[in-house]
C-alpha cells in the first residue's frame, strides 16, 4: 500500500506497489492514474528546487486528491 503525500490516506499504486511484485516475477498492471488525463503536472513540494525531478519532490496522491487537483486545474 502507498500513502498519499497530500492527505495521508492509504491506497494502491500499481507503479509503486507492484514494483516489488514484478521484481519477484509477478504481473505488472498499469496504475489507475494512467486512466486520468496525462496533462496534469505533478506539483513540487514547497521548498523543492527548480530542476528537481517530480519523484524527488513528491510521491503519489490518492485517487480522491488527484481527481480534486485535476478538477481545480480545470476551473
Amino acid at each position: 500500500m502507498s500513502t498519499c503525500e497530500r492527505c495521508g490516506a492509504t491506497f494502491h499504486c500499481a507503479m509503486a506497489d507492484n514494483q516489488a511484485s514484478s521484481e519477484a516475477g509477478g504481473d505488472e498492471a498499469p496504475c489507475w492514474c494512467t486512466h486520468l488525463p496525462p496533462v496534469v503536472p505533478v506539483p513540487r513540494q514547497e521548498g523543492a528546487k527548480e530542476g528537481q525531478t517530480a519523484t524527488a519532490a513528491v510521491g503519489c496522491w490518492c485517487p480522491d486528491c488527484l481527481k480534486a487537483h485535476i478538477a481545480a486545474l480545470r476551473r
